[in-house]
């Protein structure tokens, strides 16, 4: 059992090794500021990482990337495969800025090759504040838990004020029906949100109605 000399130690060193920690996050903020303020204004494209190329949602968001590009966007991504590997492809064969924010995992993540912006992360939090300052509108298409963590972070800092109201885009009635109607049963019905908070997303299909609609909101 150690004594209160060699317990006091520990506690030190572990706290000295936060400490430098915070050299790392204080790190990841420069670098990507750096890098972003560079970028002229960005729509994010949210969504599964284990979409294949040639599927529908592989091909919409292919689509959705480079019709934001077009429309003068820049896209940004996680950076991942998938959505996000289609979305960027989409933007770079159109000419346009195509970022990807990748965050290192231990599986699953790995950097696709059509961005042409790359920025990696250690830290989910760091990663999450670049998203939301650097995007005038997010686009969230059918995903897993990393999706909808990003879609209902943005719609509470809407909701509490935090940032500017921005577009909120779902992609795909088919896929977020389900989720709609329950937020509206459970959460509006329950009294959990006001009836005006369903107003801070929209849920649309095609493409082009998309772009239409963020640049109606967003003067580049």
């Amino acid at each position: 059992m150690p004594d209160k000399i060699e317990q006091q130690y520990v506690i030190d060193a572990l706290s000295a090794k936060e400490s430098w920690r915070m050299f790392r996050i204080i790190s990841e903020f420069v670098d990507a500021i750096d890098a972003m303020s560079q970028v002229p204004k960005g729509v994010t494209i949210f969504g599964s990482g284990r979409v294949l190329p040639g599927s529908m949602e592989y091909t919409l968001a292919e689509e959705m990337g480079r019709r934001l590009a077009e429309a003068g966007f820049s896209v940004i991504t996680g950076g991942g495969g998938g959505v996000m590997e289609a979305g960027n492809k989409g933007a770079t064969e159109a000419g346009g800025h195509s970022v990807g924010l990748n965050i290192e995992l231990p599986f699953e993540q790995r950097p696709n090759p059509y961005a042409n912006v790359r920025l990696s992360f250690r830290y989910f939090f760091v990663r999450k504040v670049i998203f939301v300052k650097y995007s005038v509108a997010y686009i969230v298409m059918p995903g897993g838990y990393g999706t909808l963590d990003e879609l209902s972070e943005a719609l509470t800092l809407i909701q509490t004020k935090r940032i500017r109201p921005f577009p909120v885009v779902l992609m795909g009635s088919e896929y977020w029906q389900g989720l709609v109607e329950w937020i509206k049963e459970k959460h509006l019905g329950g009294g959990k949100i006001s009836p005006e908070d369903l107003d801070y997303f929209r849920v649309m299909d095609d493409p082009a109605e998309v772009v239409r609609f963020i640049r109606q909101v967003v003067i580049l």
